[in-house]
């Protein structure tokens, strides 16, 4: 698979955060699966927080306008999102199982996302170097 397939598969990936983190910040924790109305202090700090998610989302899509250039953004944002598994699966550990939507985030997070770094470390292999 060459250079432009894995550009739109991370632009794909980019648009969960971005989606999702309109989405949480519109509609707060009660427009999640399953979700439901919490205290204001819970709620503040989801909207907060997925204000951090949309912009990863839309640095993921900054950084594929210069893919060579930009590729340690990419792979740093995907890096994070990855490990965005090991707080999930501690609370599936506290909490028991999510909703099926976040178990098939959960999955992408420990499979998919590596996958596709590792994919992008072979397509891009030479890192920019940074402005000192």
């Amino acid at each position: 698979m060459g250079r432009k397939t894995l550009i739109v598969v991370v632009a794909v990936l980019g648009t969960v955060p971005v989606l999702s983190g309109l989405l949480g910040i519109i509609g707060g924790p009660g427009a999640l699966p399953d979700g439901e109305a919490v205290n204001a202090t819970v709620d503040g700090e989801y909207r907060f927080l997925n204000v951090f998610w949309l912009a990863a989302g839309l640095l993921i899509w900054w950084s594929l306008r210069k893919p060579e250039q930009r590729a340690d953004v990419t792979r740093v944002l995907l890096a994070i999102a990855s490990l965005g598994a090991i707080p999930r699966l501690i609370s599936v550990a506290v909490t028991g199982w999510p909703h099926p939507a976040f178990i098939g985030a959960l999955v992408l997070e420990l499979f998919v996302v590596p996958l596709v770094i590792w994919w992008h470390l072979r397509t891009f292999p030479r890192c920019a170097e940074l402005p000192t």
